[in-house]
C-alpha cells in the first residue's frame, strides 16, 4: 500500500470519527478541564455555597452579590501556593479575580458537600 492511499484512508477514518464524536456529544453541555486550576473551581462552582457572617457583612456593605462570587469562581484564578490542599477534613483554597472591576481574593473552605467562603479581601 503506496503513502498517499495510507493517508487517505487515515483522513477518512479520522473524519468519520470526528463526526460520530459531534454527534454523540451534541447538545450536551460536556467539558473536559484538564488543568488543576479549571477542574478545581469547576467542583467549587459545582457544590452549595455558605458565607460565613463577617463575608456577609462585608458584601452587603460594599454591595457585593452571590453573581459576582460565582463569576469569580467561573474566571479567577486559584494560588495554590497559598492554598491547603493536602489538609483534611475540608481543604482551603486562595483563589484571585475580580470583584466588580476591583482586583480581590477570596479564601475558601472546600469539605464534602458544602463550600464555605471564610474572607474576602478587596485590593484598592
Amino acid at each position: 500500500m503506496d503513502l498517499k492511499r495510507r493517508f487517505a484512508l487515515y483522513g477518512v477514518g479520522f473524519a468519520a470519527g470526528i463526526v460520530i464524536v459531534l454527534f454523540i456529544l451534541n447538545g450536551k453541555n460536556a467539558s473536559c478541564n484538564y488543568l488543576p486550576n479549571a477542574r478545581m473551581l469547576e467542583i467549587l462552582r459545582n457544590k452549595h455555597r455558605a458565607y460565613t457572617d463577617e463575608v456577609q457583612h462585608l458584601m452587603t456593605s460594599n454591595n457585593i452579590d452571590s453573581t459576582s462570587i460565582a463569576k469569580l469562581l467561573l474566571k479567577g484564578d486559584i494560588d495554590f501556593s497559598k492554598s491547603k490542599v493536602r489538609q483534611e477534613p475540608c481543604r482551603y483554597y486562595w483563589i484571585d479575580g475580580y470583584l466588580q472591576q476591583k482586583e480581590a481574593s477570596i479564601y475558601v473552605e472546600n469539605c464534602d458537600t458544602i463550600v464555605t467562603i471564610q474572607k474576602i479581601d478587596i485590593k484598592p
